[in-house]
């Protein structure tokens, strides 16, 4: 796990990479912004990860940001868990397509 990198949820679908760069950067030193965009539909999904340079400064963002308004939303902040492995697509569980009597 990586201490230094936050998610941010609850933002505006109209957050900007460089909106959260501005405003995590009065707490501490940003290293990276990443906004969760939609692969199909390209929008943003309303969720972004921040990283900081230290692990003290990205408490002190879970600190100091979480709960407060950005943008008129209010935003969810805290430490990101470590992304679960999930399985190669081609090994997920498919489903059957059709409706009734498609046997």
């Amino acid at each position: 796990m990586n201490p230094t990198r936050l998610f941010v949820g609850n933002l505006s679908y109209q957050t900007m990479e460089s909106d959260l760069q501005e405003y995590f950067s009065q707490v501490g030193v940003v290293t990276s912004v990443n906004v969760m965009f939609d692969r199909v539909t390209g929008k943003s999904r309303g969720f972004a990860f921040v990283e900081f340079a230290t692990p003290e400064e990205a408490a002190r963002a879970v600190e100091q940001l979480h709960n407060r308004e950005f943008q008129g939303r209010t935003l969810t902040v805290n430490i990101a868990r470590p992304r679960e492995d999930r399985p190669p697509r081609s090994e997920r569980p498919r489903f059957e397509r059709g409706g009734r009597g498609s046997r």
